[in-house]
């Protein structure tokens, strides 16, 4: 991960260490905006102006959606051409969960929460992954923050 998103998963870390019991978490816009980041430079990806509908990035073979988290799911609105999860391992390094089309992914969540959300397992995206043809070898893949 570039420098100075791995100073704030340092600085995660030291607080937790200074305040047992307390988390301080990075979430919401701050986590998906690094996944963001972190996925266009490891992968090649020219990233949309933010809030873009749908899919936050694109390459030669279209539309990609992004997704980070540290925990052990993500969320989904909606399918996606392409869909990208990273998870966070450690401050310096994210691994690639998974990096394929969205459709399996979408078609393997959960049913729509009333926020609209649909959440899928890390574990059944690596699964998925395994199974899938249409996944690209990067998934699995750990990668520098």
């Amino acid at each position: 991960m570039p420098e100075p998103v791995a100073a704030i998963y340092r600085a995660v870390e030291l607080l937790e260490a200074c305040y047992p019991g307390r988390k301080f978490t990075p979430d919401g816009h701050l986590v998906g905006s690094i996944g963001e980041v972190v996925a266009a430079e490891a992968l090649g990806l020219t990233l949309y102006p933010g809030s873009h509908p749908g899919h936050d990035a694109f390459d030669k073979d279209g539309d990609v959606q992004i997704k980070m988290t540290g925990a052990k799911s993500i969320s989904l609105y909606d399918t996606c051409n392409r869909l990208v999860v990273l998870r966070v391992v450690s401050p310096e390094f994210a691994e690639i969960v998974y990096d394929g089309p969205g459709e399996p992914a979408w078609q393997a969540a959960g049913p729509v929460q009333k926020n609209g959300q649909r959440v899928i397992r890390l574990s059944k995206l690596l699964a998925i992954a395994k199974i899938s043809a249409a996944a690209t070898e990067s998934s699995g893949e750990e990668i520098a923050i």
